[in-house]
């Protein structure tokens, strides 16, 4: 497939293609995980409050063709272009995020039907780097070549290879919580992120929505605290503590496990440009890209209550 402009074809099948596929793997994304869509339908219902996204997150392994670039290469062919990366050596982990293209956005845009197109954060396990035992393991599950299929995974939220068993997933969990997260949930999109700054109403301040979130009795990760800022304190993460949900293992087992969970991104207007009518803020005026040490934290949302 080869590279399309998106502004060039806005009107045509090209961007309503790639926002209907965003459009099914949010449906896969809530379906699958009910305590994010209960928070996703109260954040619509306080105010009548019209959603954008700051980013959707995905989850992968670097072996045999399944990691970062399995899910990339499709959002490139639709114009996503490479913002930053960011590794993590301890989880033995590189992520990379997206920005996405220019789209004609009308100013009250919002949703995926006609608002800002996501960031996209891909994060994949080194897994050579992971004990041969624990290599091993995901090697026999992860055929060559299968990770050609993964957006249909992503839409569709069904793995590409066969569920694992519940003894292979607790063994490389004690290597790599992020590792058996990823061969149990596949593609399946492991959060996604509200642009705190676009609401209108009440949550447009990030402090309202943790309070809010905490009066209604969400759990919230409080890894780093749960207000996360970022060094410039220009970047303000909120999220939630992942799903707990029953999964049936390939050898029978039933065990509660981690699946998705939520967050909220506020991006604050840059210094050089905090003058400007509130009118005139695009994006490109906010704070971009991602904090190392704030990530970090985020990424304990979906942290094994039990340890193996």
């Amino acid at each position: 497939m080869g590279s399309l402009d998106l502004p060039n074809t806005s009107s045509g099948g090209s961007e309503t293609f790639l926002r209907s596929v965003f459009e099914s793997i949010l449906k896969t994304y809530l379906r699958k995980n009910p305590t994010a869509k209960t928070i996703w339908e109260l954040v619509q219902s306080v105010d009548n409050e019209k959603i954008c996204y700051d980013h959707f997150t995905f989850r992968t392994l670097k072996v045999d063709g399944y990691g970062i670039d399995s899910l990339s290469s499709f959002f490139m062919d639709y114009g996503y272009k490479i913002g930053g990366g960011l590794d993590f050596p301890k989880k033995k982990l590189r992520v990379l995020w997206f920005s996405p293209p220019d789209a004609q956005v009308p100013n009250d845009g919002h949703g995926l039907a006609n608002g800002p197109l996501p960031r996209l954060v891909i994060a994949e396990v080194l897994v050579d780097e992971l004990s041969l035992e624990s290599q091993g393991i995901v090697r026999k599950y992860l055929k060559p070549q299968g990770g050609k299929q993964a957006i249909l995974s992503s839409t569709l939220g069904s793995l590409i290879w066969e569920k694992p068993t519940w003894a292979d997933f607790t063994q490389l969990a004690k290597e790599s919580e992020f590792a058996a997260w990823t061969l149990i949930h596949g593609y399946t999109m492991n959060h996604l992120a509200f642009a705190v700054h676009r609401f209108k109403h009440r949550f447009s301040d990030i402090k309202c929505v943790k309070q809010y979130l905490e009066e209604k009795g969400f759990k919230l990760n409080s890894d780093g605290g749960i207000l996360k800022v970022s060094q410039d304190g220009l970047l303000l993460q909120v999220s939630s503590i992942s799903e707990r949900l029953a999964v049936e293992f390939a050898d029978g087992v039933t065990e509660i496990i981690p699946a998705s969970y939520i967050e909220f991104t506020q991006r604050l207007v840059l210094p050089q440009f905090k003058d400007m009518p509130v009118d005139e803020i695009k994006e490109y005026h906010r704070r971009e890209a991602f904090e190392l040490d704030s990530a970090n934290h985020v990424m304990e949302s979906t942290r094994f209550a039990t340890q193996f």
